[in-house]
């Protein structure tokens, strides 16, 4: 069967209504973009971070942040 043409021959009738019946299908939507870290474990590593700075001595040098 050569390229570009329809396996099927489409007939029209002649006389009466055409009708299409479209049927329902999925349809995907774009993908939800969740956080990493919730707020709450946020929240908690900054409490955290706050309690190790208020522990550590007045002289001690400043640890680097990873």
């Amino acid at each position: 069967m050569p390229e570009g043409k329809a396996a099927f021959r489409e007939v029209l009738p002649k006389q009466g209504q055409l009708s299409v019946e479209d049927t329902a299908g999925m349809v995907l939507c774009k993908p939800k973009v969740l956080p990493l870290k919730s707020v709450s474990l946020e929240k908690l590593e900054k409490l955290q971070r706050a309690a190790l700075e208020a522990a550590r001595p007045e002289g001690a040098a400043p640890q680097p942040q990873p």
